[in-house]
This record gives structure tokens, sequence and C-alpha cells, in this order.
């Protein structure tokens, strides 16, 4: 399935680029389609973490993300790196204690925190401390009035120093000289640039498979084997998982040789955090089921490999398990394997396999394709090379659509 995102560049006063807006997008029209702001996000996060990349979409740069009230909950920060994202209040939010007291939970996380499309309001007796957690206010240079705007700008320059202006909607170059005059030192607007459209591709889940690994999480008598166990049943959740060992949240990168593996590094709290995020956003897509039979394929090369590793007794067999099941990846999210193995932490004979260069896993992954496509000559070819009689290749065969076929019905 095609996902998208849009990223503005924000600018300093030289005109070099600061940092990112990412928005949603559901297609190439480059204008924020009818959904609701906490859908809207969540796309934002996942695809931005987990499906495309933060390191594709801004490079090291910031990036602003906008936030509706209900996100604004501790938990869903504890595992986004706080040195990537600029935390936006958007401007129909309430300004209460309530929200105070949010701002001051994810600012202890160590996130910078914006106003987007701020305007000032009479009456407002929460101002003060509002602004002494804010590191950046955002005034929308087409809707507002140059009263309204210099109403900010004279609190901010008196009272909070420590704020960044930022001019957002800045459409001509003599716009962008008022805001730098006024003391504005980010810019942002269809002058510089309108947002860009990034486009990936994701991998169809397995929605109920989040619910048992969920519940597997919660029941403290499971075992590290059993949840690795059910995440090796889902393609799209294998990749995300290994993906988030190499993501900017993660405290390092290693080479991982099986889920059991990434699983440990991440450590089941970090793992549940994320099942959750997750979670919300596949209940809220609505996926048209394409992909299903490459997926399919993957899951039967995987058990296939994993299978007949195992009657050739070789001692890392999970890793064989991994040949089959992302051999396909390239194919389901149309981008080059190559480029996709950069953000998998593979052991170098995994990657070097997927690649297409000749390993000791080769022979493998060519009989589970030929077993897979029904290519009878590469078939009896492949079983001759590794030596695999008819009787047991039949068996791993149908173990491995059976275990395929379970999985997905």
């Amino acid at each position: 399935m095609d996902i998208f995102v849009a990223r503005q560049p924000i600018f300093n006063k030289s005109e070099h680029i600061f940092a990112y807006e990412l928005l949603y997008r559901n297609g190439y029209d480059n204008s924020f389609p009818i959904i609701d702001g906490e859908t809207a996000t969540l796309e934002v996060l996942i695809h931005s973490f987990l499906t495309i990349g933060i390191n594709e979409l801004a490079g090291e740069k910031l990036c602003f993300i906008n936030f509706t009230e209900n996100l604004l909950e501790k938990e869903m920060f504890t595992k986004i790196p706080e040195n990537r994202i600029v935390v936006e209040i958007l401007e129909d939010i309430p300004i209460t204690s309530v929200l105070l007291q949010k701002i001051k939970e994810i600012k202890s996380l160590g996130f910078l925190i914006a106003l987007d499309d701020f305007v000032l309001q009479k009456n407002i007796a929460l101002y003060g401390e509002l602004f002494s957690l804010v590191n950046f206010i955002k005034v929308d240079f087409l809707s507002s009035t140059a009263t309204e705007r210099q109403a900010i700008e004279r609190i901010v320059k008196k009272n909070y120093p420590h704020i960044v202006l930022l001019a957002e909607k800045v459409e001509t170059r003599e716009k962008f000289y008022e805001a730098k005059a006024a003391g504005y030192g980010l810019f942002q607007g269809y002058f510089f640039a309108k947002p860009e459209i990034i486009k990936g591709t994701e991998i169809p889940a397995n929605l109920v498979q989040y619910f048992r690994i969920i519940s597997l999480l919660r029941d403290e008598s499971s075992s590290i084997e059993q949840v690795a166990d059910e995440i090796e049943r889902d393609v799209s959740l294998s990749f995300k998982v290994l993906k988030l060992i190499n993501s900017p949240a993660a405290r390092l990168k290693s080479k991982v040789r099986s889920i059991k593996q990434a699983v440990l590094m991440l450590g089941l709290e970090e793992l549940n955090h994320w099942l959750y995020v997750l979670l919300l956003h596949e209940s809220k897509a609505n996926h048209s089921g394409d992909g299903m039979a490459l997926i399919e394929a993957s899951l039967f090369r995987a058990k296939f490999c994993e299978l007949l590793a195992k009657a050739k007794i070789e001692p890392n067999a999970s890793e064989y398990f991994l040949v089959g099941m992302f051999s396909l990846i390239d194919t389901l999210l149309h981008r080059s394997m190559n480029q996709l193995l950069q953000d998998l932490p593979l052991s170098d004979e995994v990657a070097a396999t997927l690649s297409g260069n000749s390993t000791e896993m080769t022979p493998y992954l060519e009989l589970a394709i030929a077993c897979d496509e029904v290519q009878w000559e590469d078939m009896i070819e492949g079983a001759t090379i590794l030596n695999i009689d008819n009787d047991t290749l039949n068996i791993i065969y149908l173990e491995a659509r059976r275990w395929a076929a379970e999985i997905l019905n």
C-alpha cells in the first residue's frame, strides 16, 4: 500500500534549512485531506519512524509535528527520539492547567515545544507559565493582522527572549524581509518552498496478530521465545521491529541474527509501546489487502528455509528464516533491496544472500523460491545440491504451506 508524508522546509535568517515540518498526505494532492488530526499525527509518526524512516525524510534536521490534545500524553513520547522532534501544540487546544502539566512532562523528556498558528487571546492567566515552557511560537503571516503579530512580538522580546519566533505562510520576499526586521528567527512558506511529498510503501498488517502479541506481553508467564514466535508470523511487524533497531530511537545499532535477538535488544517495554502505537494506526487504516499473496509467499519461504536448515542441522536456522522472510521485501515496498538492507540490522551473511551474492544460505533460498513458484526442474536441482530426499522435501513443503496459510486465515 502506498503511503505519503509531506515535508516543508523551515529556514533560518540566512535562508539555510533549519528543520522540516512533517505533514500528513494520502496521495500526491498537496493539500491536507479530510481526516481527524489524531489519525493524521499517528500516520505521520508511523511513516516517519517505522515505514519510510526519519533519516530519509529529514536527514539529521529537526522535525516539527502537530499533536492533538489526546496525543499529548507522556507515554506517547517515551520512545520517540527527543532530539529529532519539535512538538507542535495546535491552536485549537484550550490553554488549561491540565495542558501545562502535559507540556511539562513532555518537556522533561527533552522535547522542544512549539505553539502553532498562535494568536494572543484576552484574559488567559496561564500565558506566563505557558511561554516559560515554549521554545518556538509560529505566527501565521497570511491570516494574522499586523496588530496581532506586533502584540506577540512585544511580549516575546520583552519577557521571553528564549522563544524563537517562526513566521509561517510567508508568501513573498517582502513578507520575509518584514518578518526578519520584526525579529523572527525562522521562516516557512510558499516563498521558500511548497511541501514536498515523499512516497513510501507499507506492508499490509495483520491486526489480529498485534492483539495476540499485546496479550502475550501482558501475561507475565509469557517467554521471550513466545513473543518472538508470534512476531515471526507477521512480515510487516517483523520488518518494523528490525527497523526499530536501526532507528534514531534505538540506543545502539547491532547486527541481528533472529527476531528473538531483536526483541531482547528492544526490550519488552519498548516493543509493547510501539505495538500500541501501531495498533492505533492500523485500527484507523483501511487496508485493501493488496500484497497479501506476496506476504503469504514470504511466510512460506521463511518457514521453508528454517525447516530446511534444521533438517540439514545448520546451527543458525533463525537466520535462514530471516532470509526467506525478507526475500520479497523489495517487491512489497517497491524499493531496491540494497536500499532496504541499509535500514535492517541483519547479519552480513543474511544481507549478502538477499543482495544476490552467493553464500552458504543461497541454495536454501533458491530451493524455497523454486518450491514456492513450483519450478520443477529448479526444485530437483536444488534438492540434489542440498542432498535432500523427496520425502523430506515434501514434508518441509507441506509444513511451510500449512504454517503460512494458518497465519493468514
